[in-house]
């Protein structure tokens, strides 16, 4: 097991500032197989620690905070037998010298305002659950079209209450569930994901609001998709850009969106971003930190 969390956060932040390999984190990648929402040890050991590296960041799959934030065969982090069940996973990361976050999530759909509060609990509970779990601390899911992130769109968010209309409104349960979770486990054991560019009308105004309110929390880290998409293997740059967040965010800045090798190592070099999360390449590629450090042939990945 590792020491503790100062000894760990020194390591984060460490990333920033050595290897280039530490520089690059595991995404989070839903596997499924997670029979009853339990997460399964002996798979879980396998991956998460074939991808492990010493002092570099592993974020896991997404992680249900209660029984309805749930999609099918997905771990969950809400009961004593799931938190009973990760603790083996995690201490393999450990016992590698890796850092773990668990990626908190609820797939939502639509909320009455008197049942909000219950969700911001729910991950509240989550997260010190996390911890339980010997976990480093949690990455709060607010991406891809999730509860949060349906929120925080005003394409799919149509309230009248306080929580729709004005930007402010629509940022303000992010923004509880933050608040909630710092005050349970610690500002330094908290990150958060987002995708302001993804079926937005106005992404930069979203982006640059969120990272200037997250500024009052502390909080460790904000991770963000870059504007770009792939369709059949083809990279579609989109003119905008996550800079003005990343300038506007005063934590560690993770940046996640189709990078590879020389696209990555330039966003780090021109101070685009501190640590750049890959996905797929990792999935493909279990030991993608040695390769990137001896610019070793990579294996493809499947669509």
């Amino acid at each position: 097991m590792r020491n503790n969390w100062e000894e760990k956060k020194r390591d984060l932040d460490g990333c920033c500032n050595s290897r280039s390999e530490k520089r690059v984190v595991l995404a989070p990648l839903s596997r499924g197989g997670s029979f009853g929402n339990i997460p399964q040890p002996h798979g879980g050991i396998f991956h998460y620690s074939q991808r492990t590296t010493k002092g570099g960041l592993l974020i896991s799959e997404a992680t249900g905070v209660s029984n309805t934030a749930q999609c099918r065969e997905t771990p969950g982090i809400w009961s004593q037998n799931q938190v009973e069940a990760w603790k083996p996973i995690v201490d393999a990361v450990h016992e590698k010298g890796g850092i773990f976050f668990c990626q908190l999530w609820h797939v939502g759909r639509k909320l009455k305002t008197e049942e909000i509060p219950l969700v911001v609990d729910e991950f509240r509970v989550a997260a010190r659950n996390s911890i339980e779990a010997g976990f480093d601390g949690v990455e709060i899911h607010g991406a891809y079209g999730y509860l949060m992130d349906q929120f925080l769109k005003a394409k799919t968010n149509n309230r009248t209450d306080q929580y729709g209309g004005s930007l402010e409104n629509r940022c303000r349960l992010a923004l509880e569930i933050v608040d909630a979770i710092v005050k349970e486990i610690g500002a330094d054991k908290v990150g958060i994901r987002l995708s302001p560019f993804s079926d937005n009308s106005n992404p930069n105004a979203l982006g640059l609001y969120m990272a200037r309110s997250l500024n009052a929390y502390n909080i460790l880290y904000c991770h963000m998709i870059q504007p770009r998409m792939k369709y059949l293997g083809k990279k579609v740059d989109r003119p905008q850009s996550l800079v003005p967040m990343r300038k506007a965010f005063n934590g560690t800045f993770i940046s996640a969106g189709e990078y590879d090798m020389e696209s990555g190592n330039n966003a780090v070099a021109t101070n685009q971003t501190d640590l750049v999360a890959y996905g797929r390449l990792f999935l493909a590629n279990p030991d993608l930190p040695k390769r990137f450090e001896l610019n070793a042939p990579l294996n493809k990945y499947e669509f």
